[in-house]
């Protein structure tokens, strides 16, 4: 079939059937309506570039490089236009050229119904090319922006962490992360057992279904999190999905600016480092914060013990576990001894006497406040050490 006379009309009004196109894609594609999203005259260019496309490689063998069919996927992802939109619309376009090739065609008797639609299959397939071109750089341009975007979110949430982000622009770091530019905020640090590995993955969607706020940053050893706390149960919304995540995660107590969020993400490293046992769990740093300072100076809490505690350590294992057994169940118990006799199944007189003993072999009387945290503290820190079981402390 010999379209040229056809082709050759049509592309000497090219620039008046672009404009149709682009009035049509606008009055029947929602995502076209915007002027703001996509100005028109933009629409128009890429209507007469991608009809200029079409018109000529009717009747040619091959298919050249489809550029303006790329830079149209490209330029609307970009833009954000759905693909699907984006398709409809290039549809649209070409069913108004079709539409024209067939009105030109009928004025020209050298042009035969019969030869039209002989070669309607033909057309059609180079428009399938052309858009797949499209969807091919729009998916291509999609996972461009979308790895750009990860990692300026990446950096931003470290910028936050490492406190090097101005105040005047920590608004602006909030707003691109999805953060309030206000707390309350928390941090969490949760042990990764493996580099790479992130040990919060499941609690990110299970955060955002709950409408929390978050952004997170992987470490080789660490998933770090920056989390805000809109609403008065977000807090414990947010612990209860850490928990769930079967991690090791430190938490840090709640603070207002964001200028603020690397000494938060100090206390959640401690309130990490300072959870007791091996297996996953949820620490707090206000609920023991004496537990995490111990834990944050390990060679001075050894110090601690030695100078506290070490003649009730050097006691046989027998008495040694009692006498610790009895400290920490009397701490526990606020300091009532008939409270600790019923958590050990002893009488009080004999609490009092092991309590008796502990501040005959430390020199320190527990009813003195700073000898109690003196005790209390070089406790918790046997007790980290993993010295209860014999394992002491030399």
């Amino acid at each position: 079939m010999n379209l040229s006379g056809v082709v050759s009309a049509l592309q000497a009004r090219l620039p008046e059937l672009g404009e149709r196109m682009a009035r049509r894609i606008r009055s029947d594609v929602d995502a076209y309506k915007d002027e703001s999203l996509i100005p028109f005259e933009s629409l128009r260019r890429s209507c007469t570039a991608n009809a200029e496309l079409l018109l000529d490689q009717l009747g040619r063998a091959g298919v050249r490089d489809p550029s303006p069919a790329r830079e149209t996927g490209r330029l609307r992802a970009e833009q954000g236009v759905p693909l699907a939109d984006t398709l409809h619309a290039y549809r649209i376009g070409f069913e108004l050229l079709w539409t024209d090739i067939l009105a030109e065609a009928r004025n020209r008797p050298e042009v035969t119904d019969a030869q039209l639609v002989s070669q309607s299959a033909e057309i059609w397939a180079l428009f399938g090319r052309y858009a797949e071109a499209v969807a091919a750089a729009y998916r291509e341009t999609t996972a461009e922006l979308t790895s750009r975007r990860q990692a300026r979110r990446s950096a931003l949430v470290e910028a936050l962490f490492a406190g090097v982000i101005a105040d005047r622009t920590l608004w602006e770091a909030a707003r691109e992360l999805g953060l309030p530019d206000r707390g309350p905020y928390v941090v969490a640090a949760a042990a990764a057992d493996a580099p790479g590995e992130e040990p919060l993955a499941g609690a990110e969607a299970a955060l955002r279904q709950a409408q929390v706020p978050f952004a997170w940053r992987l470490l080789p050893d660490q998933q770090i999190g920056l989390a805000a706390l809109p609403t008065a149960t977000a807090e414990s919304t947010c612990l209860s999905i850490l928990r769930r995540a079967g991690a090791r995660v430190g938490v840090s107590p709640c603070f207002q600016s964001l200028r603020d969020t690397p000494r938060a993400l100090r206390f959640a490293r401690l309130a990490l480092a300072g959870l007791q046992g091996t297996g996953p769990g949820v620490a707090r740093f206000d609920d023991n914060p004496l537990a995490m300072v111990v834990a944050a100076a390990p060679a001075e809490a050894a110090h601690l013990v030695e100078v506290v505690l070490r003649p009730l350590l050097d006691l046989p294992a027998a008495e040694r576990a009692r006498l610790l057994d009895t400290l920490e169940h009397w701490y526990a118990a606020a300091g009532s001894a008939t409270d600790t006799a019923r958590s050990l199944f002893v009488h009080p007189n004999t609490v009092r006497y092991r309590l008796r003993r502990v501040e005959e072999l430390t020199g320190r009387s527990l009813s003195d406040p700073r000898a109690a945290v003196d005790i209390g503290a070089a406790l918790l820190a046997v007790r980290r050490a993993g010295t209860s079981s014999g394992d002491l402390i030399h």
